[in-house]
């Protein structure tokens, strides 16, 4: 699955290349903490959550019910995660696996 080309541009790559330099979760606190607001790095955790729920299979009102969310944005990550560039579904099922050989 292709990527949206619009968002290709040399300082969106230099951004993932720079995120790809960091080491652990305590340094992408640390970059997250000045790159983004609290408010902007939380609905991204949000949306995030969200996509693991629908991926799992749950229902809108349960995804509402626990992230809070509109049913807008919800549909909206669904789409894109049925019709996007698959990197919802690349993101879940690799932290899945890894969690799987950590407990392996």
């Amino acid at each position: 699955m292709r990527f949206d080309e619009r968002l290709q541009r040399p300082e969106v790559d230099k951004l993932f290349q720079a995120m790809l330099e960091l080491r652990d979760v305590r340094e992408y606190y640390r970059f997250f903490e000045d790159l983004c607001t609290v408010s902007e790095l939380r609905t991204m955790a949000q949306r995030f959550r969200a996509a693991e729920m629908l991926y799992d299979g749950a229902k809108y009102e349960e995804v509402v019910e626990d992230t809070g969310m509109s049913s807008a944005t919800i549909s909206r990550i669904k789409r894109f995660l049925n019709y996007g560039a698959d990197g919802y579904a690349m993101a879940i099922e690799r932290l899945r696996s890894e969690k799987k050989a950590d407990e392996a």
